[in-house]
């Protein structure tokens, strides 16, 4: 195997919506010991789309959950924007997850009682505060279902429901998205789809977006597709066709 250059992992002159500083992450100990991350460095540039690609193992989903304050380094350093994650109470960390950081995951998690409006308005809710009638026109005209904001989970396709969690993620305006795996129970097309509306989010509503997924087709429309390979970044490529992708999951032998 044969890599041009080596990975940039920090991006010059762009400003960082999250960033990982030498983070390591290890689960059990000694002969049961698993190094899920082993000094990682990278940010993740604001306004910008970055897609995450290993094989299972390779460390990608630890590295999106660390990033975002869902789980704990056991040594190194995560930031949202200028805060560190390491220096917050468990409530602090709460609030900032819920005010400053956006999740899309592969299962909806629409309460099945609520609309598809009040699904999306649901985090903001929960804070005691309405959502900002512009932005929410903005969004659910983005997101293409207008027509079925009253209807409840069970009465909209998967894709549809996609698209509401998806706008529930972008409601509170956060300063990142992370997105794991959230085509993986749709078919190809309407996958297709909801990645789109994910890239126009990014193009038009100027959200910075984090995307962990095992599909070369969905990371092909990210600004930048970081590897992972026994928990550290192996290579990076910017503004890659799915081929180049497929090409260079080969080289690292994934």
């Amino acid at each position: 195997m044969s890599i041009d250059a080596p990975p940039r992992q920090v991006e010059e002159g762009v400003v960082a919506a999250a960033r990982v500083v030498d983070g390591h992450k290890t689960y059990g100990s000694g002969d049961t010991e698993v190094r899920a991350l082993d000094g990682v460095t990278v940010d993740f540039g604001e306004g910008r789309f970055t897609a995450i690609m290993g094989p299972s193992g390779s460390g990608k989903s630890t590295l999106m959950h660390c990033a975002a304050g869902l789980d704990n380094l056991t040594a190194g350093s995560a930031f949202i924007g200028d805060t560190e994650l390491g220096g917050l109470s468990e409530r602090n960390l709460t609030l900032l997850r819920r005010d400053r950081v956006g999740f899309v995951f592969q299962a909806f998690n629409l309460l099945p009682t609520l609309t598809a409006i009040e699904n999306m308005n649901l985090p903001l809710t929960l804070a005691g505060r309405s959502a900002d009638p512009e932005w929410l026109n903005e969004v659910v005209t983005s997101i293409g279902i207008g027509d079925r904001l009253d209807h409840r989970p069970n009465e909209l396709s998967g894709g549809q429901q996609q698209r509401v969690a998806i706008a529930r993620a972008l409601i509170s305006r956060p300063s990142i998205v992370f997105a794991d795996e959230p085509t993986g129970n749709l078919d190809s097309a309407t996958g297709g789809e909801v990645l789109d509306f994910l890239r126009d989010a990014v193009n038009k509503l100027g959200q910075t977006l984090v995307l962990v997924t095992h599909d070369a087709a969905a990371a092909a429309r990210a600004d930048r597709v970081l590897f992972l390979g026994d928990g550290r970044i192996v290579d990076e490529l910017d503004r890659p066709d799915a081929d180049a992708i497929f090409d260079r999951i080969r080289e690292l032998g994934g």
